[in-house]
């Protein structure tokens, strides 16, 4: 492959080398949110911020981690957990938003994903479709048990990862209407839990490269309750994923402490 820095030992799109970054790095989508989430770290850093990848760096417990920021969608996302694995990092923590579906999904939930639906493309120059898009079990168990642990609303199953934001919110008005609904009706009937536009690559893309991969997030909202009448209040602060994600990299440098 090309050497598009030019022997700078630094990654072209995040910019980051193997000495930045630690070896659990949280990813949220919007690069805003690295300074917020890097604030739960002990002497943050900011080591690189290129095109929408920011990354700061500090530790928790003593250990080094890292925040870098993905973008929207699948393309991105893999480019950075890439990068990142190129330079060391092994254990990946996908902290972002989505839809609720099923009804009991409520605003302000927290959903961790036990898999994703592969309904976006860049998974697909990985692995063929047949491939499941799932997260390392030590990262999703993780998530799980942080939750429980700070005592937040959590439901714990299969999200939909797809391109389009609005294919999703206005699939009537697109071209391709009568895919886009049949198929939304079919997710819903599996019990899908939420939709959002990252896992599936991230999933993917980890199982490749072999570093462990999880998802968690916020519901901002749930347009299925919207459609029958029933309240839907949104959630727009992600504290409570971010702190998820915190708190499951603090359970996984125990155990990875302890099987060492």
């Amino acid at each position: 492959m090309v050497d598009y820095t030019e022997g700078t030992g630094k990654q072209y799109h995040t910019g980051i080398g193997p000495e930045d970054i630690g070896g659990y790095v949280i990813m949220p989508g919007d690069p805003k949110r690295c300074k917020k989430i890097a604030e739960h770290f002990e002497n943050p850093v900011l080591v690189a911020d290129n095109r929408e990848y920011t990354t700061y760096t500090g530790t928790i417990d003593g250990v080094k981690v890292s925040v870098t920021s993905t973008g929207i969608g699948g393309p991105s996302a893999a480019i950075a957990i890439e990068e990142l694995s190129k330079c060391g990092a092994h254990t990946f923590l996908r902290v972002g938003t989505c839809g609720g579906m099923q009804e009991d999904v409520l605003g302000g939930d927290i959903v961790v994903a036990s898999g994703a639906i592969r309904m976006e493309g860049t998974s697909r120059e990985y692995a063929p479709i047949e491939y499941p898009a799932v997260p390392h079990v030590d990262v999703m168990n993780a998530m799980i048990r942080a939750a429980k642990n700070l005592k937040f609303r959590c439901h714990a199953g299969v999200v939909q990862s797809k391109d389009s934001f609005f294919g999703q919110h206005e699939p009537e008005v697109m071209p391709v209407s009568y895919e886009l609904e049949n198929k939304w009706q079919a997710w819903l009937r599996m019990g899908c839990l939420a939709s959002e536009m990252e896992s599936a690559a991230l999933f993917i893309a980890g199982s490749f490269l072999r570093v462990r991969v999880g998802a968690c997030f916020l519901v901002l909202a749930n347009q299925e309750r919207a459609k029958k009448g029933l309240s839907n209040e949104q959630a727009h602060d992600t504290e409570a994923a971010i702190r998820t994600a915190v708190e499951a990299i603090r359970i996984l440098i125990q155990e990875d402490a302890k099987n060492e």
